[in-house]
């Protein structure tokens, strides 16, 4: 013998309230998920300009290095390098964009004149030149990984918050909703039950 389940006029406004705040963190998760892609679009347009800078950079450093390999000869130039005493520090920090943590990439000046490098002021030219431009070089690939990071995070947040707005919209707001009708109609039912039962009360008395 099946056991009728009778819902109460509560449950239903129980359940008229969490539908309310499903369409509520629906419409919010909507507007976070446009708001990153927004992001995530103005992000990849710094990184395509980076990307270009990042290899114009490197052939020129290439350049560079191998005129003064032409000059000076490969010992020298070894010599030089391991001359160097300081190395940048690089601090890796984090920033907000909307609620998704990405990296900032901070360092110590990485640009110095021929005095701060520690090789001594008797170089030529070729090999200050050649310094210079792998310093701004390595500025480059520092700004490139924090923008590419950044891209990546951006994207799994994206994914991550379509996949719930794609779950509410089309699975669990439905279903409540389609339990609250369900519900609506049966609570109706039993009400004209009610009122037909108590009708005949009032005709057999």
């Amino acid at each position: 013998m099946a056991i009728e389940i009778k819902p109460t006029r509560s449950e239903l406004i129980k359940l008229k309230r969490q539908i309310k705040l499903a369409q509520s963190g629906y419409s919010l998760l909507k507007k976070k998920r446009d708001g990153l892609i927004l992001e995530f679009f103005d992000i990849l347009k710094k990184a395509k300009t980076l990307r270009g800078e990042l290899v114009e950079q490197y052939k020129f450093a290439l350049g560079k290095i191998n005129i003064a390999r032409t000059v000076e000869g490969d010992l020298k130039i070894k010599s030089v390098a391991m001359a160097i005493k300081q190395t940048p520090e690089v601090i890796l920090k984090t920033k907000n964009i909307m609620g998704v943590k990405v990296p900032k990439i901070e360092s110590s000046e990485l640009e110095k004149n021929f005095l701060d490098r520690g090789y001594g002021a008797y170089n030529s030219a070729a090999i200050d030149e050649t310094a210079h431009a792998y310093e701004k070089l390595v500025e480059k690939v520092l700004l490139a990984a924090e923008v590419e990071t950044s891209m990546r995070k951006l994207l799994k947040e994206i994914e991550k918050t379509k996949r719930r707005v794609n779950a509410l919209e089309f699975e669990v707001i439905p279903k409540m909703q389609k339990l609250s009708a369900f519900i609506t109609l049966r609570l109706e039912e039993m009400e004209r039950e009610n009122i037909f039962r108590m009708k005949r009360l009032k005709v057999s008395s």
